[in-house]
């Protein structure tokens, strides 16, 4: 079975590499050759552009930044719709809108394919273990041809209902994991600003009403936790202008639909600020920096 996989970022790569180690034939393609070499190591192929890739290609896995570039990919001229063979199976586990992803989804319907919305949590360690969950929207047929896939990059696969429906589960799950991120940090901030060890506090609230997965699996305090990204300079993980972008998405989508997100919409201005200071490429974690900034400043 040949699989196209565009997009070999920091998600996308280990999760092509996971699929060529399982004995699919994997073509990639990325704009970095870097990438694109490192999938080459494990099996994988280089493709000289996206529409090569998909080529010949039974199904298609793409891991973009944004809403435009998924676009781009699948609508733009010369796009991944107008190269594939008759019966391709599509699958996105890009973070976008939910209102893009069932555009691309109508688009590829109308030429007769099949596409699933497909994003993913889990982080970079899940992508590299193979225990990503998936959050899918689309047709029950659709998902059933791509579990043999999935499996072997997620533990987790989750049916949320119609295109669009696994984007919307993930802007929801994304808006909360900025807010626990923040409040977090600040409940750390706050305890160490009272003299508190923050590896002793982190333990005790990690097994009390405060426990959260940041508190246990991603502690933004370096030292705490030595395989988080905190711990090796917040390099890595998930970077602070990808969580922003989530967030902006959760804003916008409660616009549209009217819903109220006063916490959702303060996480995405804390993050804002802290890109604006040129933190943008740190992992999200890097939060707490902004939250201790000015802890000792005079009144």
């Amino acid at each position: 079975m040949k699989i196209a996989f565009i997009g070999l970022g920091n998600m996308g790569l280990p999760m092509a590499q996971n699929l060529s180690r399982a004995g699919f034939a994997v073509s990639g393609f990325d704009l970095s050759a870097a990438q694109m070499d490192a999938l080459a190591a494990v099996g994988g192929e280089r493709a000289v552009s996206a529409a090569a890739a998909v080529t010949g290609a039974d199904a298609v896995v793409t891991m973009l930044p944004a809403s435009r570039h998924v676009e781009a990919t699948y609508l733009g001229a010369g796009g991944v719709l107008d190269c594939a063979a008759p019966g391709t199976l599509f699958i996105d586990c890009s973070t976008i809108a939910p209102e893009a992803a069932r555009k691309v989804a109508v688009a590829a319907a109308a030429r007769g394919f099949a596409m699933l919305d497909a994003p993913v949590s889990g982080g970079t360690g899940g992508a590299q273990a193979g225990t990503l969950t998936f959050m899918v929207g689309g047709a029950a047929g659709a998902l059933d041809r791509a579990r043999p896939l999935l499996e072997k990059m997620g533990r987790n696969i989750f049916h949320a209902g119609d295109s669009g429906a696994g984007q919307t589960v993930k802007v929801c799950n994304n808006m909360l994991l900025g807010i626990l991120m923040s409040g977090t940090a600040e409940a750390l901030r706050l305890g160490m600003a009272n003299g508190m060890d923050p590896k002793v506090l982190s333990e005790i609230m990690a097994k009390s009403s405060g426990r959260n997965w940041v508190l246990e699996v991603y502690n933004p305090c370096p030292g705490v936790m030595d395989s988080a990204p905190s711990s090796r300079g917040y390099a890595g993980g998930f970077g602070v202008d990808l969580m922003l972008k989530d967030l902006g998405l959760a804003v916008e989508n409660s616009l549209s639909v009217g819903a109220s997100v006063p916490m959702g919409a303060l996480a995405r201005n804390l993050y804002d600020l802290h890109s604006k200071a040129g933190n943008g490429g740190l992992d999200f974690g890097s939060i707490f920096n902004l939250l201790g900034a000015h802890a000792n400043a005079p009144a």
